[in-house]
């Protein structure tokens, strides 16, 4: 199976990027997406941090074994778009 690695983004410059060393075993790149979702939800429901002041202004930057770049997921993907229709008043 797979092994990709969740860098957090939060911030501008090389100093604001938090790199997963360890990464996670999943069955593709969807399973990536899916994963990286999941744990941007259980982030910004969590306790604050000290280092991440606004969460949706982070992204995951994933990457392949490699280290060559897969996906990029902004946490602002968790927040379901709302259709026109959908919309009061």
């Amino acid at each position: 199976m797979p092994r990709y690695f969740f860098n957090l983004r939060y911030g501008p410059g090389a100093g604001k990027l938090a790199v997963d060393p360890e990464g996670d075993e999943l069955a593709d790149v969807e399973a990536a997406r899916e994963h990286a979702l999941q744990t941007a939800r259980d982030l910004v429901a969590g306790p604050p941090s000290m280092a991440v002041r606004d969460w949706f202004a982070c992204s995951f930057e994933i990457e392949d074994e490699q280290t060559r770049p897969v996906l990029t997921i902004p946490f602002s993907d968790i927040v379901p778009e709302v259709d026109d229709e959908d919309q009061i008043g």
